[in-house]
């Protein structure tokens, strides 16, 4: 197993001073549990903040460092400020509010986003420092989303996973944050970009189209000429453990304890954070007593508000809502006997917390949003007498695996006061069958099996990466094939213009050549012995406007016509009828009158439907709209689809610049070297065309059978500089 290095924002222990004494104690539960295997397996390390020990003087400084060291914890320690603003600031203040959809919580300031970009710098500093080759990189979560981009500028061969345990919300919310472009191209840096459940990762993957115009391709994304995987991987707990311990002997005498005859518990364990639902929760209740006067004395809500970041004004302010609104219900419904909502503002045990769940009736884990909810699964794996309801909101990432719970809207006070109804007076077979159910999922699905997941689909993912990456993207090996060009007697250039020399624009107009770029072409086309072909899409009245007063060949329409460098004479490759969209011509335009942004070329060998400029996600699904339709209509005939950039081509068969390389080919004499640069799927058939020595460099960041790659239109023209330049 190969070493693995674990980042998260915290290290998985509590650091306390007895008597003089340093004393670390490892945490327990949720990630520090599905961690500790493959930590320990591995040989490996755990980075992150062991919390404020800055008051600590020298010898217990050095203490903690020890004891930390025979932990393989490696502590990053961090200011007061950085707390302040990193952690607090940024990552609580902004992402937290933001990914969970309460936007009016979400203030926006620089100050807090330079100390998360530094923090950032400095875990990932940090892991470089420690890297080993072969090492597994594990990086954990929305405090350290630019962590994955930094390591793989230092480390470009790194093996790097990124798990987000939060949820990650809708394209519409994410685009709110200024710093939307840094954060998705930070996570892109990862080999594997994990997420609770496949509703996240999708909200990823429109992001990435509406802000980086970077399409996914069901669960890959293709950038800097690197292959990201996507991934829905649910977290779990330590199932068979909580199981254990909610049957044993001890655990069912002390659930015995919470138990009043003739009462009804339901149960409510939750931090104390705006995102739990707790105030709706306590309306629910109060609802229920109001329609249901029969229940008032029988039911009691036992709430668990588990203190947390209490030094932040906006949560004490929140527990005093929370503190008022269960003196009220408790004043208006209280007894002498009993009072309906028991509020404690504590930590348990997990001992304490098993027998709490063994004691309830129902469950509530009613968050406005939740990445997973650990809390769901735990109750159900302690209902070892397969008793109990669970009471879920369907906005926690757990509603997509525990089909058997009750879901509920925690908006709709209404919808969930009637659920505890139907809830308590569930007959007991089916609270027995769907328990059942919901515990077989839970225990065949727990962290550890989570954790392995992840780890395995990292270890793929990162060896067919490797196995993929081109050589010949490095600055040597590119400064090796341009020394060896420049020896051949004779070089032929084809040349891709939109995308490759110049980078994509909204407008097909917007593309026009810049002086550097005319220049360029005219340096490479007087080097002796060096001849030009720039070959496009373009119409011949684009490719002469532009750059027809140049001394280089010219093929339009993706090499359907041609002009040489001497001539100004377009020759057509072969004759086809004029009428040959007729067929279709109409279906397109429909599309194009149907789908605001997107426009249709009419040239004489192609027809192209490019929607660059439409709305990102609806112009995808109107192109696959598209190629579905002329599917059909062109069956049996010599017509072809051609996806390519935001577009759809379409053009009789034998019209594509194959033909060109062919004749070149054919004419060349001995000793020509080809060499031909693209950037998408139109230019594949030109690669595929061109046998060894002749060379085929793909430009950009999609997967190619070209064996050399360039990152982009700027460092396609370094490359071609250098040759020129000879």
């Amino acid at each position: 197993m190969a070493r693995l290095l674990l980042v998260s924002n915290r290290l998985p222990v509590t650091v306390k001073v007895e008597h003089g004494e340093v004393h670390v104690t490892r945490s327990a539960g949720g990630l520090a549990t599905g961690m500790k295997g493959p930590h320990e397996r591995s040989g490996g390390l755990w980075l992150g903040y062991p919390g404020d020990v800055s008051r600590l003087p020298p010898e217990q400084r050095a203490a903690l460092e020890a004891r930390l060291e025979d932990l393989r914890y490696v502590p990053l320690h961090l200011s007061p400020g950085e707390v302040s603003r990193f952690y607090e600031g940024f990552s609580n203040g902004v992402l937290w509010p933001l990914f969970h959809y309460l936007l009016d919580q979400v203030p926006i300031g620089e100050r807090d986003w330079e100390s998360y970009r530094r923090v950032n710098e400095r875990f990932a500093d940090l892991v470089a420092a420690h890297h080993r080759e072969g090492d597994l990189i594990w990086v954990h979560d929305y405090q350290l989303m630019l962590v994955p981009g930094l390591l793989r500028k230092k480390i470009p061969n790194a093996r790097i996973g990124f798990f987000l345990h939060i949820p990650f919300p809708s394209a519409e919310v994410f685009r709110i944050l200024p710093w939307r472009t840094q954060l998705l191209e930070g996570l892109l840096g990862a080999d594997l970009l994990g997420f609770h459940t496949l509703s996240y990762l999708r909200h990823f993957a429109s992001s990435l189209l509406h802000v980086l115009g970077i399409e996914a391709n069901v669960d890959r994304v293709f950038t800097e000429g690197r292959e990201v995987r996507l991934g829905a991987f649910p977290m779990g707990i330590d199932a068979a453990a909580l199981s254990t311990l909610a049957g044993s002997p001890e655990v069912d005498a002390e659930a015995q304890t919470f138990r009043q005859p003739g009462q009804r518990i339901l149960l409510g364990i939750d931090r104390l954070d705006y995102t739990k639902g707790i105030p709706r929760r306590l309306l629910a209740v109060e609802r229920l007593l109001e329609r249901e006067p029969s229940l008032r004395g029988k039911v009691r809500l036992v709430q668990v508000t588990v203190p947390s970041r209490t030094n932040v004004e906006a949560y004490q302010g929140f527990r005093s809502r929370v503190d008022e609104l269960v003196g009220r219900i408790n004043g208006a419904y209280a007894t002498v006997h009993s009072v309906p909502i028991h509020s404690m503002y504590r930590s348990f045990n997990e001992r304490q917390l098993a027998a709490l769940y063994r004691a309830a009736d129902v469950m509530l884990v009613t968050p406005l949003r939740d990445g997973m909810n650990l809390v769901a699964k735990e109750f159900v794996a302690s209902r070892t007498d397969d008793d109990g309801v669970l009471v879920l909101s369907e906005f926690a990432g757990a509603a997509s695996e525990l089909a058997d719970a009750l879901l509920v809207n925690p908006y709709d006070i209404g919808g969930v006061a009637a659920t505890l109804k139907r809830a308590l007076t569930m007959p007991q077979g089916e609270r027995r069958q769907r328990m059942q159910n919901l515990r077989q999922r839970v225990l065949e699905n727990d962290v550890h099996g989570w954790a392995q997941s992840f780890l395995s689909t990292l270890e793929e993912q990162s060896e067919a990466s490797s196995g993929r990456s081109l050589g010949a993207t490095t600055p040597a090996a590119l400064e090796s094939l341009t020394s060896d060009l420049r020896k051949a007697p004779r070089l032929t250039l084809l040349l891709d213009y939109d995308g490759t020399l110049v980078r994509f624009a909204r407008a097909p107009d917007d593309a026009a050549p810049d002086p550097d770029l005319r220049h360029l072409l005219t340096a490479l086309a007087r080097r002796p012995g060096t001849r030009v072909h720039v070959v496009s899409g373009r119409t011949r009245d684009v490719l002469e406007r532009w750059l027809g007063d140049l001394p280089i060949a010219l093929a339009a329409e993706h090499g359907f016509w041609t002009r040489d460098a001497s001539a100004r004479e377009w020759r057509p490759r072969t004759d086809i009828p004029s009428d040959w969209n007729a067929k279709f011509l109409p279906l397109l335009r429909q599309f194009v009158a149907r789908t605001p942004g997107t426009l249709l070329e009419e040239k004489s060998a192609s027809l192209t439907f490019h929607y660059r400029m439409a709305d990102p996600e609806f112009g995808v699904l109107q192109a696959k709209e598209l190629r579905l339709h002329l599917g059909d209509l062109l069956k049996n005939t010599p017509v072809e689809i051609l996806p390519g950039e935001k577009i759809v081509e379409i053009r009789p068969m034998g019209a594509g610049s194959s033909a060109l390389v062919t004749s070149l080919l054919e004419g060349a004499s001995s000793g020509t070297r080809l060499v031909a640069l693209g950037d998408d799927l139109l230019d594949e058939e030109m690669f595929a065309a061109l046998p060894p020595p002749h060379i085929a460099m793909h430009v950009g960041p999609r997967p190619s059978r070209a064996p050399y790659r360039l990152s982009g239109p700027m460092a396609a023209r370094t490359f071609l500089q250098a040759i020129a330049e000879d």
